[in-house]
């Protein structure tokens, strides 16, 4: 088990955030020297086939791999499942899916965040191999892993990818992390550059709050862990904590499973209310 967790702690300290400044900044030049060319008005026949277009590419690698050779289509962002390890082996079980993005000019972003979502993996199925080993000497055990993704959220402008790893050892915990792109822009979104400067962490952190005190008053089957003289809980977001924006721009913060919250929650998300957080926005662009 201690080979598992180390493994987990690995996974989580993937440094591939800070690698990515760099993009960031790269990717906001190349945005403001990009000159896009305004599409005609498309027919409403010719949308409806293109969201089905785009849902047929995302559902089969294969497609999505003959199509990016054709020049028109190969500029599609979308997002294919690249790697698929699997182990199902008596009591032992692994089941772990790895995004590609595809389709963005900005090469440098599309291949960090590609390399990134491979690492992921990589340090989860390291880590499961290992404690299967430990296991077996030992005489056997149950064990079992699995990684997927969602795309939570693909308009013209926003597409968010979360990526949820899930350990069935014991108490099993799930950890999901999401990336927000702007596809027009082409650059790698975090939290903090949506806002002014750090007060955003301390209006969101009291909202969640009252939220949660809020729920708890509604149903009584429900549970937050809230820091307070007596308890241990939670107190604050995270500066980069686990967010994404949805298709009506509007924020959301997400925990993880036994974060602020009993196992049974599972992953637990609250959509801000853009009142809360419209006077620290560096502007209304991506949240409205």
């Amino acid at each position: 088990m201690k080979k598992l967790q180390d493994a987990k702690k690995k996974y989580e300290e993937i440094e591939i955030p800070s690698e990515l400044k760099s993009v960031v900044a790269n990717s906001i030049q190349q945005a403001k020297r990009k000159q896009r060319k305004p599409f005609k008005q498309l027919g409403i026949g010719f949308v409806a086939a293109a969201a089905l277009f785009v849902a047929s590419v995302n559902m089969s690698p294969a497609l999505a791999q003959s199509l990016s050779t054709v020049p028109m289509l190969s500029s599609i962002v979308q997002v294919v499942t690249f790697q698929d390890f699997k182990v199902a082996e008596d009591t032992y079980s692994a089941d772990l899916k790895t995004p590609k993005v595809t389709g963005l000019e900005n090469k440098e972003l599309e291949n960090m965040l590609n390399e990134k979502y491979i690492k992921e993996n990589e340090a989860l199925y390291e880590g499961f191999q290992q404690e299967m080993e430990v296991l077996k000497e030992a005489g056997g055990g149950h064990l079992g892993v699995a990684s997927t993704y969602e795309i939570v959220t693909d308009t013209d402008d926003i597409l968010s990818i979360s990526r949820y790893e899930v350990n069935a050892a014991g108490s099993s915990f799930t950890t999901m992390r999401t990336d927000t792109i702007d596809k027009k822009n082409e650059i790698l979104i975090t939290l903090p550059s949506l806002f002014k400067d750090d007060a955003y962490i301390e209006a969101i952190s009291t909202y969640i709050k009252e939220e949660m005190v809020r729920q708890m008053a509604a149903d009584e089957n429900v549970r937050y862990w809230i820091a307070s003289e007596e308890e241990i809980g939670f107190e604050a977001i995270r500066p980069d904590q686990t967010f994404s924006i949805t298709a009506n721009h509007k924020l959301t913060i997400s925990f993880d499973k036994y974060e602020v919250a009993p196992g049974s929650s599972g992953v637990i998300t609250f959509e801000i209310p853009t009142d809360v957080i419209k006077e620290y926005l560096i502007s209304n662009y991506y949240i409205k």
